[in-house]
Order: C-alpha cells, then structure tokens, then sequence
C-alpha cells in the first residue's frame, strides 16, 4: 500500500509543471484590509472562504514558481533553492486535491483547513532557507551586476507572494477552526480591528531592547511622541495584523527592525560614552497616512550605501557561519531591512532611511491611513516580469567616477 502511494504521488508531481503552467495564467485578486475585515466579521462563510482560496493559492503559488525557473542556473542547482522548489510544488499539489471536492461536505471544510496549517508549518523556513541558498551561490560563484540585479528583483517578488500566501492561509484557518484566541479574543482572523500602533511601538522596543540588553549589557531609551491630526488627545489607532500569529508579523517586525538598527548603531557609535542618547520615535496619523519614524544618533550611513542596505546580496554586519548559535542576535545576513520593506509595501506602505553620516540615521514607515486604501501589493508573471530577467547590464549614459583620486600631475599644462 505504501508502495502504491509513492507511485502516485511521484505520478502527481511529474504533473506539475502542467498546472504551474495553467494556473500561472490567472492574475492573482489582490484584496483590501477592509474585505478581509468585513468577511472576517460579517459575511463570514467557510463555503465560500474554501471555494475562493482553492483557485487563488494555485494561482499565487504558480505565478510566482514561473518566476523561479527564470534564476540563472548556478543558483537554482544549491540544495537550498532546490528544497524550496520541492516545497512549493508539494504544496500546489496538495492544494489541487481539492478542486474538484463538494464545499458542502464539513469533512472536506476540515481536511482543508488541516491542509492549510501544513503548508503554512512546512513554508516555515522558506527565508532562511532560501537566504541560505543565496549564500551558497555567492560563496560558489563570482558576481556580476546584472545577475545580482535579477536575484534582488525575484526576492523581493517571492518574498512578497510569500507574505501573502501567509496572509491568506491565516485568515482561513483562525477564522474558521472553531477557537477563540484568549489572548486576543476580538481579532479577526490575525487582524486586531482595535490595535493602538503606539502599543505596537512600545511593544518592538521592548523585545529589541531585550536582545540589546542580553547583548551589549545596556540599552538606549526611547522617547515616543504621538501626533493625530483629528483627535489630538486620543491614541493613535490603527487596524493591523497582530504580532503573535508570525514570527515576521508585519507592525512588529517593521518597528522592531529600526530599533535594532537604531540601538546597535547607538551603542557601537557611543561605546565610550556613559550616556546613550535615546532614540526618539515619532508616530503621525493624518488623513491618508500613518507614518512612524524612528531617529537614532547611531553615526548615520553614507548616502552611497543607503541603497545596499535593501539589497539581499550585502549586509553592514559581517555574515556569520550557517548555524552559529553564538552570532550576534542584532545583527544577521542583511534580510531584516529589505523584508522589512516588503511588509510594508504589503498593504501599499514603505520603509525608507534618511541618513546624515557622522550624525544618525531616520526609518520612516509609511502606511495607509484607511483600510480601503490598504489593498495588497501582489507580483504577476508576465510579459514585464519575464522582461525584467532578461535584462542584461549595458554601459551607463553617465560618466562613472573614478574610484581613486585623478592623479593631475600626469597633466602637462598647455604651452
């Protein structure tokens, strides 16, 4: 019997290709905050939440999987890149069983749901896994412009479906797997429609403050001001996914991340001070968005290097071996930054630094004010995408400077 199940499920993945293929043609339907909040609350009917999500997964899962095979070669062959491929195909397939299952049937509403928790249990590991992927083809192979230029455009990408695929799954199986979560009774899903974004920010300097205590023996403080346009003596409110349904949930990672930043920068800048200057967070609700800035004294980042610091190929902190437990818990691979912009980006936000070498540094976090601008941020396999991995690096219409200082007396004056 065992036998026979690896036979079809070797059979079942050798069909893959065909349904990457036919589901790749469909554009993923990018839904608003406010949708996932009136289903979640309202119009919530597990029917209806499986018919929708067992033709959407395939659709993103296939876009993005398109886009994997278009990574040049050195890199799709490591060990890493190729147990990712092996993951998402075994999730797509798992997905397809149930196209053609009744909605009607609550055992098939249950093996869904079962389903769902373990493709979001075995996704787990995708971004250290595929960083380290990374790792080993830069270890391996030597690097070029262009190559980096299209490793970057696909992460950011297969990052970004990833956030939602996430996204999705969770909705489905809190909502619906018939539990209240006591510590957060009045979430939506993993939406908590009565988040305080100051509470979120006070939260994030905590646990970085942790980390930055058990490391460096000291922390700086913080100083939080919170501005609402309308309401001047309220809290700043906000609808947000809350941080105890993932690791990298989306408030607390993008706040947690500048403080990190912030506090190693401080500490590094000011070892031999006995007074850490705070680190000051400015949090503004206007009529289109929330912003939060963190601005830190940290020594501050040349302007040529703001850019790499999204880069997934370049990290200010020297890369630790794979596996060293000993590693720094404030400092990684150069992950935290650019992932940190795409939740962001999720829900049509940013993240972006301003930078004064010698002095410090500014996060700034832009967020929709309103749920109904918050739509997500979705990547589409198709012409331009397939365009953006054929680019090749071409000479520059700008004069590049010279790395080192012109040597003048080469110059003979004129006679």
């Amino acid at each position: 019997m065992k036998f026979v199940r690896f036979i079809m499920k070797n059979a079942a993945m050798a069909s893959a290709p065909k349904h990457i293929e036919h589901f790749s043609k469909f554009s993923p339907s990018p839904l608003s905050m406010k949708q996932f909040l009136d289903f979640g609350s309202i119009n919530a009917c597990e029917k209806t939440s499986f018919a929708f999500l067992r033709q959407e997964l395939p659709v993103r899962l296939s876009n993005i999987m398109k886009e994997i095979n278009l990574l040049p070669d050195k890199l799709l062959t490591t060990p890493s890149v190729k147990m990712v491929q092996g993951w998402y195909v075994q999730s797509l397939m798992e997905l397809l069983e149930f196209l053609d299952k009744n909605p009607d049937d609550h055992k098939v509403l249950g093996e869904f749901v079962d389903t769902l928790v373990t493709i979001r249990n075995r996704h787990n590991d995708v971004v250290p896994t595929m960083a380290q992927g990374v790792i080993e083809y830069k270890e391996a192979f030597p690097q070029d412009v262009a190559t980096n230029q299209n490793i970057q455009y696909f992460l950011d990408r297969f990052y970004m479906s990833r956030i939602s695929i996430r996204m999705l799954i969770n909705q489905h199986t809190l909502i619906f797997d018939g539990t209240t979560n006591p510590v957060h009774p009045n979430t939506i899903g993993s939406i908590d429609p009565h988040c305080k974004v100051g509470d979120v920010v006070q939260d994030a300097f905590r646990s970085a403050k942790m980390l930055c205590d058990q490391y460096y023996l000291c922390s700086p403080d913080v100083i939080l001001q919170e501005m609402n346009r309308k309401f001047q003596n309220l809290g700043i409110l906000e609808v947000c996914p809350t941080a105890h349904i993932d690791p990298l949930a989306l408030y607390l990672l993008r706040c947690e991340k500048s403080f990190k930043n912030a506090m190693r920068a401080t500490i590094e800048t000011h070892e031999s001070s006995k007074n850490l200057p705070p680190i000051k967070v400015m949090v503004s609700l206007g009529d289109e968005d929330l912003t939060i800035k963190v601005s830190d004294q940290g020594g501050g980042v040349a302007f040529r290097r703001i850019e790499n610091l999204f880069s997934y190929m370049y990290s200010t902190a020297p890369a630790p071996p794979i596996g060293d437990q000993k590693r720094p818990p404030l400092a990684g691979f150069g992950y935290g930054l650019p992932i940190s912009r795409l939740y962001a980006k999720y829900f049509q936000g940013d993240l972006q630094l301003y930078s004064m070498e010698g002095y410090g540094t500014d996060a700034v976090i832009y967020l929709k004010a309103l749920s109904t601008d918050s739509i997500e941020r979705l990547p589409v396999y198709n012409k331009t995408a397939l365009k953006n991995y054929k680019m090749s690096q071409e000479a520059d219409d700008w004069c590049v400077p010279s790395k080192e200082p012109l040597d003048l007396s080469s110059y003979k004056s004129a006679r």
